[in-house]
């Protein structure tokens, strides 16, 4: 009679997991206290931690049930509730200089973002295995929190307040989270088999570059590109709907 098997998680990879949601959470401390540069790097931190906890788990085989749920509640905390806190502490918190209703809009606001992260990953969940892996439907909330963090970085970095900037910072809370619970695409840099895992030469040339230009410039960098990236959805859907209109003219 065969032994029943012991029931246990794989290490490695919820090391890594562990890890980012480890970083998340520093970010929401260092924004209590202030430290608004700390809390943004802690954010990207946990991005990187997160790219790499489901790439170590499939090298090395040891995927499971337990580790995909356990990566969602991480970048909950990660991409959800750190982005969301980072910017009320910066920015959002300083609305209520305007009155009472502006002061509630600000902290809902920052509830609306974390909101719509935990409603992206949810949808993400229930749809692993039904979409075409090469696209997201909505911004990752990985990509949506690099666009507020690296917002507040850069502006932080320049010498603006979140006080100072404190509608725009609204604004852009606002978009990054509907932008996730959206029904528009991203491309997710994943190849859909052996045929679209090979990339052009440019390409390597091209990250390496980028690469280059982040140590440089770190906050503004990254800004831009997670901003592109934003961009990227509503402008395929648009160009994908031109597009549409002379074919549905011709017939």
């Amino acid at each position: 009679m065969p032994r029943p098997r012991h029931r246990g998680i794989y290490l490695l990879p919820n090391l890594f997991t562990t890890g980012g949601m480890f970083a998340g959470f520093y970010a929401i401390i260092a924004a209590t206290q202030g430290h608004f540069a700390d809390a943004c790097i802690a954010v990207f931190i946990a991005a990187v931690l997160d790219g790499v906890d489901g790439r170590v788990a499939r090298l090395t085989n040891t995927q499971s049930e337990f580790g995909v749920q356990y990566d969602s509640l991480a970048d909950l905390i990660s991409f959800g509730l750190a982005p969301s806190m980072v910017m009320y502490h910066w920015a959002l918190a300083s609305m209520k200089l305007d009155g009472v209703t502006p002061g509630k809009i600000g902290w809902i606001a920052a509830f609306l973002y974390a909101a719509c992260a935990a409603l992206r990953l949810a949808r993400f969940n229930s749809q692993v295995g039904q979409v075409d892996k090469r696209w997201f439907i909505g911004l990752a909330s990985p990509a949506a929190a690099g666009l507020v963090v690296s917002f507040v970085w850069t502006f932080d970095a320049f010498g603006f307040t979140g006080t100072e900037l404190r509608y725009a910072a609204l604004a852009l809370t606002v978009i990054a989270a509907l932008l996730m619970v959206s029904r528009m695409r991203y491309y997710s840099f994943k190849g859909a088999g052996p045929r679209h895992d090979r990339v052009p030469f440019l390409v390597p040339v091209v990250v390496v570059a980028v690469l280059v230009a982040i140590a440089i410039d770190p906050p503004t960098v990254l800004l831009a590109i997670c901003a592109v990236y934003a961009l990227f959805g509503p402008v395929y859907a648009m160009w994908r709907r031109l597009r549409r209109r002379p074919e549905e003219v011709t017939t």
